[in-house]
């Protein structure tokens, strides 16, 4: 994976993670290693970065991310639904979702590493 900054690029291999998922930790982590950050201030831009994605969510406005994708709000209508186990009809309320759409740009990057 690389995150282009303005003059850096960070490359890190999924293969070394612990897990499969990339955490806040682990991004602190490689600003720490990569950029030379401190770990406070690595942990404290991993945070704030998350917190204004959140906080413009929850405001209902789109979060585009130039080269990565867009985290859009969008609410869902009330719908009937059905309890799987008994059958029994069921409401299901109107609610917000989040739904992210990869750019052409990462698409196209996930799709060379997958042909390789």
């Amino acid at each position: 994976m690389m995150l282009n900054g303005s003059d850096a690029v960070i490359e890190f291999a999924v293969e070394s993670l612990e897990t499969p998922a990339l955490t806040k930790a682990q991004l602190a982590d490689l600003l720490f290693d990569q950029i030379g950050l401190n770990k406070r201030e690595s942990k404290d831009m991993i945070d704030a970065f998350f917190d204004l994605i959140a906080q413009s969510l929850v405001e209902g406005k789109d979060v585009k991310l130039s080269g990565f994708g867009n985290f859009q709000i969008r609410t869902k209508a009330p719908r009937p639904g059905r309890n799987p186990r008994t059958g029994e009809a069921i409401p299901i309320k109107a609610r917000r979702v989040v739904t992210f759409h990869a750019s052409s740009k990462l698409k196209e990057q996930i799709q060379t590493v997958a042909a390789v």
